[in-house]
């Protein structure tokens, strides 16, 4: 074998094996992107939603004579991570 036919071997190789991490990869950040915000959404007694620390209860909105929204249950926003002081 010459040494460019080895290289073109060794870079397909190489190719291959990122393709394939990249795939557990991104396998791995789709599994923790998965929110648990669903789970205050499903929650339809206030007693229940204020229970949780990650819950909050928002009351029904009136306009007028009209309901315009019904109370529900919601997630709490998550904090953001302070900026660090360079």
């Amino acid at each position: 074998m010459t040494m460019s036919r080895m290289l073109q071997i060794f870079s397909a190789a190489l190719v291959l094996s990122a393709v394939a991490y990249g795939g557990v990869s991104a396998a791995e950040k789709k599994k923790e992107a998965a929110t648990p915000a669903a789970a205050c959404k499903s929650i339809k007694v206030e007693a229940t939603c204020e229970a949780r620390t990650d819950c909050t209860w928002v009351a029904a909105s009136k306009k007028g004579s009209k309901q315009k929204r019904d109370a529900h249950c919601r997630a709490k926003p998550q904090a953001k991570p302070k900026a660090k002081k360079t």
